[in-house]
């Protein structure tokens, strides 16, 4: 199969249409051809007019550990274009920054999560361009988790950088076919074009959404593997709880939490007490940890390891939105009194609670916290809002 920079640059036809006109690279670590050449040099050995360069959350290079971590621009070394941070003093392309090419190349490797924030960086480009008359061409890759949907929507008037508009969790979507997405509920009138994969099978194994001929390149530091890709849209919710999500060790978000006054096998027990097939499709396993930074550094954490990876994995039985919301669950009817949810500025968000931030509404927390609230209910909401969101994107699926 070709991801998205491989076609373009394969393909004489697609890379004339850039001949003449100044193009502007959005990438990461990730972004690279099949044989790893990061996706800036390809394209300036091709000969493309590459004027300008973008870096998302994290930066170009990915150095950045954490949240609200910013990056600053630059001029790149070799190359002596400017390289303008989309995660520093603004978030949303300026119109100088935008003055700098005509075409945008969008080559961002994602994880197929609301809160990942590179989906909010493609609306505010495709915004950007539509009120400066540029092109925006999105290289697309693959959604590392596959088709699944799950989640509720967000909320409207719960818009943040970590949710740029309604949609679940999980989205199911590749880029480019959220490009179309933004388009068609933002009314944007602006140039696009989506260079597509090449027999991309979404749902077909043992992959299911990652091709097993591609290696894995984190897209942001604690993006490690596709084990970590798949359990992400669960496990981030951990950013807005007192629990670690792993960060200090070399598996973050691969774990449901962890924690030094908590009983993960009690919690357990719980959890396949309460909702036994939300903890379906991958294995579950006690582990220990020690943070060397974050939360809980420097104390010994108890916790529960997720491996959504073979000979565990069945893609259509994980769901790790669920699986999430059941950990913490279990967590408050064994510990009712526990500090759960952490009251921090989040994303830029210093009015509500992280937990709401990223949930897109308070709906989750109210539930955990609900102690007449049974798994049914929130599977109820959750099952509506799924169906309404795979209607919404059926005819805009490219693959």
């Amino acid at each position: 199969m070709k991801f998205g920079i491989d076609r373009l640059l394969s393909e004489p036809d697609l890379l004339q249409q850039l001949s003449g006109r100044r193009v502007a690279l959005v990438a990461h670590p990730a972004s690279v051809t099949a044989d790893l050449t990061h996706s800036l040099d390809a394209l300036i050995g091709a000969g493309v007019n590459v004027t300008s360069a973008f870096g998302p959350q994290h930066g170009l290079k990915g150095d950045k550990q954490d949240n609200m971590v910013e990056t600053a621009d630059e001029l790149d070394p070799k190359y002596g274009i400017p390289v303008f941070s989309l995660y520093g003093e603004v978030r949303r392309p300026t119109g100088q920054m935008m003055s700098t090419a005509d075409v945008f190349l969008f080559d961002l490797q994602d994880l197929g999560c609301r809160i990942y924030t590179f989906v909010t960086t493609l609306l505010y480009l495709l915004e950007a361009a539509a009120k400066g008359g540029k092109a925006v061409w999105v290289l697309d890759r693959p959604n590392p988790a596959g088709r699944p949907v799950e989640g509720t929507l967000l909320q409207p008037g719960q818009e943040s950088f970590v949710g740029a508009a309604p949609m679940p969790m999980r989205h199911g979507l590749t880029m480019g076919e959220m490009g179309h997405r933004f388009i068609r509920q933002f009314k944007l009138d602006v140039d696009y074009r989506v260079i597509d994969m090449h027999h991309w099978l979404p749902e077909a194994g043992p992959g299911f959404g990652w091709p097993e001929d591609r290696v894995w390149i984190n897209p942001s530091p604690n993006a490690a593997s596709i084990n970590m890709a798949r359990a992400y849209a669960g496990t981030v919710m951990l950013e807005g709880t007192t629990l670690s999500e792993g960060r200090g060790t070399t598996r973050p978000l691969e774990v449901l939490f962890g924690a030094p006054d908590v009983d993960a096998g009690a919690v357990l027990a719980e959890m396949q007490r309460i909702a036994p097939n939300w903890l379906e499709g991958c294995a579950i396993r006690p582990c220990w940890f020690e943070p060397t930074f974050h939360k809980h550094a420097g104390r010994l954490c108890n916790g529960l390891m997720v491996h959504a990876e073979r000979p565990f994995y069945e893609h259509e039985a994980f769901r790790p939105w669920r699986l999430q919301a059941l950990a913490f669950k279990a967590i408050r009817r064994t510990y009712p009194e526990y500090d759960l949810w952490r009251d921090f500025p989040y994303e830029y968000e210093t009015e509500r609670l992280a937990i709401d931030v990223i949930n897109g509404g308070p709906g989750l927390r109210e539930w955990v916290d609900d102690e007449c609230a049974e798994p049914l209910d929130l599977d109820t909401a959750a099952a509506s809002d799924e169906a309404r969101w795979r209607d919404q994107v059926a005819d805009i699926l490219l693959y």
